[in-house]
Order: C-alpha cells, then sequence, then structure tokens
C-alpha cells in the first residue's frame, strides 16, 4: 500500500527544489497534492514535471506572508477535498548577509518568509486539523542549529521554526489534538534557492564559500532534493506516529563532528 494514500496534503514552496521534489513523491505515495508557490512561471514548469511522471496536483498560488491567503486557502482544501491530513511549510528563501552587511529590510523579509510564514501555516493547519489530525513537518535547515557568519537572518529565522516547532507540537499535545509537529533540518542541497544566493556573491567569493561548505560535509557532497523529501515523507506519514517537537536532521553528517 502506497504510504499517503487517502491523504491530503498540502506543500508550499512546492514549484522548485525541496518543495517540488516532496510533491511529486507525496503524489507517486498516493496523496492529493496541494503545491502553492508564489512563483507563477514556476509553477507552470512544475505542472509540467507532474504531467511528465502522469501524476495529478492542484497548483495555487501563494504568498507565504499574508494571512488572508491562509485562510482562503485553507478554506478551499475543505470545500474541494473536505480535510487536511498534512503540511508540510516548506516555502524560504536565502539572503546572504552577515550581521554587519544584512540590513533591515534584508532581515524583515527573511523573518516573514521563513518565520512569519510557517507559524501562519501551522496555525491554519492546526484549525483545519484538530479534530480529524495530521501531520505539520516544517522545514528548518541545519543552520538553524549552528551558526554561519555569512547568513546571519536566515540563521536566526531557521533557529525560530526550530524551536517554535516544539512549542506548536507541545501545545497540541496539551490540548489533546491529534496533531503531530515536527521540523526537518537539511544541510546544504543543490536547490536554486541554493544557487541563487551564491550568485549574489562575488564569484571567487561564492567559490570559496562553497569549497568551505564542503569541505565540513563529510559525505563531501551537497544533497539532492529527492534525498531531503523522503524524511519529510516519513514524518507526514503514519510511520513516524510517535515523533511529536522533534528535528530530524538530514545534513550528510556535517552537524556530527
Amino acid at each position: 500500500m502506497k504510504r499517503l494514500n487517502g491523504k491530503v496534503a498540502w506543500v508550499t514552496g512546492g514549484a522548485s527544489g525541496i518543495g517540488l521534489a516532496t510533491a511529486l513523491l507525496f503524489a507517486q505515495e498516493g496523496a492529493q497534492v496541494v503545491v502553492t508557490d508564489i512563483d507563477q512561471k514556476a509553477g507552470s514548469a512544475a505542472r509540467g514535471r507532474f504531467a511528465e511522471s502522469g501524476l495529478d496536483a492542484d497548483f495555487q498560488i501563494q504568498d507565504v506572508t499574508d494571512e488572508g491567503a491562509w485562510n482562503d486557502l485553507g478554506d478551499y482544501i475543505l470545500r474541494k477535498y473536505g480535510k487536511l491530513d498534512v503540511l508540510v511549510n516548506n516555502a524560504g528563501i536565502a539572503l546572504m548577509g552577515s550581521v554587519e552587511e544584512a540590513n533591515l529590510d534584508q532581515w524583515r523579509r527573511t523573518m516573514a518568509v521563513n518565520l512569519d510564514g510557517v507559524f501562519l501555516g501551522t496555525q491554519t493547519a492546526i484549525r483545519l486539523m484538530r479534530t480529524a489530525g495530521g501531520s505539520i513537518v516544517n522545514v528548518s535547515s541545519v543552520e538553524g542549529i549552528i551558526g554561519e557568519p555569512m547568513v546571519a537572518a536566515y540563521n536566526a529565522s531557521k533557529g525560530g521554526v526550530r524551536i517554535f516547532t516544539k512549542s506548536a507540537a507541545l501545545h497540541c499535545a496539551d490540548k489533546g489534538y491529534p496533531i503531530r509537529i515536527n521540523s526537518i533540518h537539511p544541510g546544504f542541497v543543490g536547490t536554486p534557492m541554493v544557487a541563487g544566493a551564491l550568485a549574489t556573491l562575488d564569484k571567487d567569493v561564492a567559490a570559496a564559500f562553497g569549497a568551505s561548505v564542503l569541505s565540513r560535509i563529510p559525505l563531501g557532497r551537497f544533497a539532492t532534493p529527492e534525498e531531503i523529501a523522503r524524511p519529510i515523507l516519513f514524518l507526514a506519514s503514519d510511520e513516524s506516529t510517535y515523533m511529536l517537537g522533534a528535528e530530524l536532521v538530514v545534513d550528510g553528517g556535517m552537524t556530527a563532528r
């Protein structure tokens, strides 16, 4: 039996990278997938990937910083599918900048997408799941556990996702809601987000940064999006029913040193 048979799953930032790999895997595993993204062009390309694979998904445009959009999409999912079983809060951005280099606008934009979006998504999913139950997977990062001087805002936002996940998970348990909330902490992954962040640096600086990161990964390479999607599937599925407020690190050994 497929691992998400009969489940309705919502994946934010699902038009590329980890989100797209996760949405495709969920569909392969039997879920009805609602894929949201702010990038309409990438969404069109993602539809092509689904069609090529003989899979189906419901694509919607979403700005995860917009509270009204969360409410509207939550109501839409209830009307169309009758329930929500899984939410993957994956949408995120990475802006390069140390504590001295980053400006307040960059800081606030990073927090709005990476942390406010996870808060709004978790709040919306709890509203939809508190009776029948479900699984919320918040995509944090290895950078939410260890520091990296060149991404101060990203570090702070992903560290916030890590501890917020524990708070929300404990709240649901205290209330008796049958909802599991866990976070996943990928290491460096070959995605458009990572490539885009590195592209903002001088070529020599980007090369040096990439080499420094690789030297700290025991497996010696970046992950593929699919290597992160599979652990997300585990957290979304009924195979992880005794996990609550946990942080699943998938980083090629980077934090094992």
